[in-house]
């Protein structure tokens, strides 16, 4: 995590505790959302048996800049699944992520991988798959294209294990990519800029989950870089 004096203006705040907070969002796929705790409870609405179709991505409104400090409190609540965080997210010709002119999306991860969008997308706590469950990893790609970028431990435990929540953090500074837990740096990336696309700048996040999996997110807080990562 960075230290509190490398953080800058407090570009946007959400504590997502209740229906309210999430006014804006869209979403992408069968999804309920509940606040039992006063956080976000997401989960899919469709038999997991669906596979890809089972699947959803919940966009957050705001439009985000360049060299960002992201944060969210994350607690898993029922496995098998996986999560990802969507950033830098726009059309392939600029436009809003949201953009009704980009072809409709519904859930399937190759709408997002392969479709007319560019984006980075880190996944973490991968528990959909049995191989994921042995031996467990956050993955970073880019895309446009399934391009596996970075890759670090993950150091979440299984549900029965886990404490009350986890600090997830996300730096995007340019051509450099920081992903932790807690205090725990799990890796970082600096995007060369050329094999897989010119380095991405601002753009929205959005949060994606694979069915059964059932998370809770709040204090969700984007702070502007003081200084931007070289």
């Amino acid at each position: 995590m960075l230290p509190e004096e490398s953080l800058g203006e407090l570009f946007y705040a959400n504590p997502l505790n209740r229906a309210s907070d999430l006014d804006g969002f869209q979403f992408e796929g069968d999804a309920a959302s509940s606040f039992p705790l006063n956080r976000w409870r997401l989960e899919g609405t469709r038999d997991p048996g669906e596979g890809q179709a089972a699947n959803l991505v919940a966009w957050c409104p705001q439009e985000f800049p360049d060299d960002v400090y992201i944060s969210w409190n994350y607690r898993a609540v029922q496995e098998p699944g996986l999560s990802i965080l969507f950033f830098s997210a726009k059309g392939r010709h600029g436009e809003d992520v949201l953009d009704p002119s980009l072809e409709p999306r519904n859930g399937p991860y190759q709408q997002y991988h392969s479709g007319d969008i560019n984006a980075l997308h880190v996944s973490y706590f991968r528990r959909r798959w049995e191989t994921e469950r042995a031996f467990t990893t956050c993955n970073l790609r880019k895309s446009h294209g399934f391009h596996l970028v970075a890759q670090g431990a993950d150091p979440i435990p299984g549900v029965p294990d886990q404490k009350e929540s986890y600090r997830i953090w996300l730096i995007k500074s340019g051509a450099q990519v920081r992903f932790g837990v807690d205090a725990l740096e799990c890796f970082r990336w600096t995007d060369p800029g050329d094999a897989f696309g010119p380095v991405l700048g601002g753009g929205k996040i959005g949060f994606r989950q694979m069915t059964p999996l059932i998370a809770e997110y709040w204090d969700l807080k984007v702070h502007q870089l003081k200084e931007p990562l070289k």
